[in-house]
């Protein structure tokens, strides 16, 4: 495709061509050889009328040039126009759109090639099937093409960049097995990666681009964080979260850490299925009461991504959702806590007892400000939005997954009104039957606040329709006193009639 002479093909093209009629002329000759008088008038008409024309196919033949796309990248990056990037990119990817970001290097030394990287507008449809082709990369050897499909060129999260590498190196009749072990691709795809992400750089700094950029290819960045240990510091500098601060923006890791509160050590976050829900959860509640932010993750793929990106510049990060969440206290607020420890440890006692298996312990929350209770999962468990996602995977084994679901502690605040009356009947019955009922429906609300599913949506629902009839002052036998009113009536009627009959 790129040869370095000309591939020339001879071509037969038609041309129409409009020449005037022969029969016409012949005539006119005729014409010349009668009388004077009669060539005058013939001189008359000729002036007055136009000459007939027709219409006659020429076949002409020409040398057509095949290869007019000319190897770009051998090219000075200086002296080629954003057009002939733009057709450039458009004849290799078959994109009907214009590329977003172009970088165009050369790498000389021990090792030399060129290379063109180029970023789509928008995400295929595909990005992550399957059976999608693994590589947009074409490899050249000395600008004859090799192969497009060659899947140590770049790693899985960056086949969304298309482009052209072009080595000096290579030999010309490689074969594939011997490509795969080529300790040359391993350095060729070593400086693509750092080429791209420095193509990220560039993009970074134009606001509206790399925000669209981000919109279609965030994913990939993550996966990149999940899969590539070498450059994961790198990446997490282009992640973009909302967060409880940021409004309808998203931020960056590095401008939450400049908002960072005096004293605070750890970057919070929490995961769920989406933005509304995350900025009412109860989780979150006693950070924006001490004006700590905390970073919103909707995406499925943060997870995975968490489990890998353990920090940023030295701060670790931490779930909101599992155990450990602990904050600064004074000597007071210490002391107040031990006290309430020893306070509503009977009550804590009994709420296991009556939960049992459900949750591991049942503990006083440092998190909570005004819900009553929460279900946290064990730090290094997975959450309950992960439990979420890998209940709704398709081939999933259910047998490993039983071991990897945490277990749940319920975290009860002291200062909430239902709590302290609860505490109050417990310790004056803790058999009593309205306890236990009362315990298991702040359980089952604690479990969808939480983000888990109820295992028995039936008792669930019974107990809210007890708590509406009271509400409403319905007693639940009212129906079967009607019935029985019903019969009793019935009865006496018909013991008057037989007494009647007596008499």
């Amino acid at each position: 495709e790129f040869i370095g002479y000309d591939i020339l093909l001879e071509v037969e093209k038609t041309n129409e061509k409009e020449v005037t009629d022969d029969e016409d002329e012949e005539e006119e000759a005729e014409k010349k050889e009668d009388g004077e008088e009669g060539e005058k008038k013939e001189v008359d008409g000729e002036e007055e009328k136009k000459k007939k024309t027709k219409k006659v196919k020429e076949v002409t033949k020409e040398m057509e040039k095949l290869n007019k796309n000319k190897p770009l990248w051998t090219r000075d990056p200086k002296e080629i126009t954003k057009e002939e990037y733009a057709a450039f990119y458009k004849a290799i990817s078959n994109d009907w759109e214009d590329h977003l970001a172009v970088k165009h290097f050369a790498v000389e030394g021990q090792l030399e090639f060129r290379a063109i990287l180029f970023v789509p507008r928008r995400a295929s449809f595909d990005q992550f099937e399957p059976n999608k082709k693994k590589n947009n990369i074409k490899l050249y050897v000395r600008r004859v093409f090799i192969m497009d499909n060659c899947e140590d060129l770049i790693p899985e999260w960056l086949t969304f960049v298309k482009g052209i590498v072009d080595s000096e190196d290579l030999p010309l009749n490689i074969s594939r097995e011997n490509l795969q072990q080529n300790k040359i691709l391993k350095v060729i795809k070593k400086n693509l990666v750092k080429k791209t992400l420095e193509m990220f750089d560039e993009l970074s700094e134009n606001k509206e681009d790399f925000n669209k950029f981000y919109e279609h290819f965030g994913k990939n960045l993550k996966l990149g964080i999940h899969e590539d240990s070498q450059n994961r510091k790198k990446l997490a500098e282009y992640l973009r979260y909302y967060s409880t601060k940021s409004g309808e923006e998203m931020t960056s890791l590095k401008d939450y850490v400049t908002r960072m509160k005096e004293g605070q050590k750890e970057l919070y976050y929490i995961t769920g299925e989406s933005k509304g829900k995350l900025e009412n959860s109860p989780f979150i509640e006693q950070c924006k009461k001490r004006g700590y932010e905390v970073l919103l993750m909707t995406d499925p793929i943060d997870e995975y991504a968490m489990q890998q990106l353990k920090e940023y510049e030295d701060k670790k990060f931490r779930c909101v959702t599992k155990e450990g969440l602990t904050f600064e206290e004074t000597e007071e607020e210490k002391k107040k806590r031990e006290e309430e420890k020893a306070s509503y440890e009977t009550l804590c006692k009994t709420m296991k007892d009556i939960l049992g298996d459900k949750v591991e312990k049942v503990v006083l929350s440092d998190r909570l400000a005004a819900a009553p209770c929460i279900l946290v999962t064990s730090e290094f468990g997975w959450s309950a939005h992960m439990e979420q996602i890998m209940k709704m995977q398709a081939l999933r084994d259910s047998s490993t997954s039983n071991y990897m679901v945490s277990k749940k502690t319920m975290e009860i605040n002291p200062t909430h009104g239902v709590v302290r009356n609860l505490k109050a009947k417990a310790d004056s019955d803790a058999n009593d039957k309205t306890v236990k009922d009362l315990v298991l429906l702040l359980h089952e609300t604690a479990l969808l606040t939480s983000g888990f599913s109820l295992e028995d949506p039936t008792s669930y629902a019974e107990r809210i329709h007890r708590m509406i009839a009271l509400g409403l002052g319905v007693d639940d036998e009212d129906d079967d006193v009607v019935e029985t009113t019903v019969d009793t009536t019935a009865a006496e009627d018909e013991g008057e009639s037989k007494m009647e009959e007596v008499d």
